[in-house]
């Protein structure tokens, strides 16, 4: 039996859910409060749009319940997102890491396929469609979809919209935090060293106890940091400050080199080179303008002689070098999240068909739950993966 299906949100899960009901042989209606479908999809992977990833379990998710994702991740398994993408000529390049991106490495690809796809099976798109209530959209349909997504990139129409239609029914809303996200620090010397940038290590303290340690690029920005280091750890920062935790990071510029190796190079040029400055020692390792904000943190004149330079100073380097301390005094904020944590709670949240406890007929799915994941194609993983299972419950009903 055919059945009028509403589908709030043309972002990634919206979309795959509209085609998957529409493929049911349902009368699928979407609402997009933009001017335009999948405006996060066009900006993810840096315009690349890493697809989703090839190594997917709930290790990779966080949230009050990261479990809740396992049916989903399981119905709908990268083979089953190759078969669905394959099915709208959309082809993958599968990378050694187990990040996947479109053929034509585009995002532009990825919206484009989708749109025309779901168009091309009768969905009928709604733009500036802006949804304030969805209790009477229960009265016009058999079966109303959630995608309105999170409150993270607020630039690209992100919001709590989600949050606000579930309240609707009663639902708990765990409280949302921003993720895959730039940490900022209070710090003149770190605002002075903003555009450099190096591959290295960043450790995260939260309450002064050491949580984990990733590597990666680290950005200095005028707020703070950024890059794929300190993006990896954004998720545990960023809920921590939530809860008014103590958060500080422990930045390792070298990581290919001991402390000690550092030191020894230190000490070793100043004597084969007795005419170089300490900073022309230090711009042998770092970029400049690092090496020239370290050596004001640590109160050293730039201009000291290679004479000057002991093993004492050497050592103080060193040790900055690879265990440089800030305080993170807060996140750079959900406009500026590619994603968000926090949401509704995936306890009242039936996981094998995304249906609400508390609403017969209301579904939830994508990153307006309480699931979040790492960086690398997981939260798309888990918008197919959600949408598949919400539209196979409807087409099964």
């Amino acid at each position: 039996m055919t059945k009028k299906i509403a589908i709030i949100g043309g972002g990634a899960s919206g979309l795959a859910c509209a085609i998957f009901c529409a493929r049911g042989g349902h009368a699928v209606t979407l609402f997009e409060q933009n001017t335009k479908v999948a405006k996060k999809i066009l900006v993810s992977g840096n315009g690349r749009c890493n697809i989703t990833n090839t190594n997917v379990s709930t290790q990779d998710y966080f949230g009050e319940n990261p479990s809740f994702a396992e049916p989903a991740l399981k119905a709908f398994d990268f083979h089953a997102f190759t078969k669905f993408t394959n099915s709208m000529g959309l082809l993958l390049d599968v990378k050694a890491d187990g990040k996947v991106y479109p053929l034509s490495n585009e995002a532009k690809s990825v919206a484009k396929i989708y749109e025309e796809y779901a168009k091309n099976l009768g969905v009928l798109f709604h733009y500036n469609a802006k949804i304030n209530s969805v209790k009477e959209f229960l009265s016009k349909y058999d079966a109303v979809v959630i995608a309105s997504g999170s409150r993270a990139a607020s630039h690209l129409g992100g919001n709590s919209d989600g949050e606000d239609f579930a309240k609707e029914f009663g639902h708990n809303i765990i409280p949302a935090y921003p993720s895959l996200v730039q940490l900022e620090i209070d710090s003149k010397i770190v605002h002075k060293m903003a555009g450099a940038k190096v591959d290295g290590e960043v450790t995260l303290f939260i309450n002064h106890q050491k949580e984990f340690t990733t590597k990666g690029d680290i950005l200095f920005t005028n707020y703070g940091i950024s890059g794929f280091a300190v993006l990896d750890i954004s998720q545990a920062a960023s809920k921590a400050l939530l809860e008014f935790n103590h958060v500080a990071v422990s930045l390792n510029l070298l990581p290919s080199l001991t402390q000690q190796q550092i030191a020894s190079h230190i000490t070793a040029t100043a004597k084969e080179l007795p005419h170089f400055t300490l900073l022309d020692i230090l711009a042998g390792l770092l970029p400049i303008k690092i090496a020239t904000n370290l050596l004001d943190f640590l109160a050293l004149p730039h201009a000291s002689k290679a004479s000057e330079i002991d093993t004492k100073k050497a050592k103080r380097i060193a040790n900055t070098i690879s265990n440089w301390k800030f305080e993170i005094e807060d996140t750079h904020g959900f406009r500026h999240a590619e994603v968000s944590g926090g949401g509704i709670d995936t306890n009242e949240i039936n996981p094998k068909t995304m249906e609400s406890h508390k609403q017969k007929n209301l579904y939830f799915i994508g990153e307006v739950l309480d699931i979040v994941g790492r960086r690398g194609g997981y939260n798309f993983a888990f918008a197919w993966a959600s949408a598949y299972v919400c539209a196979k419950s409807i087409n099964l009903k």
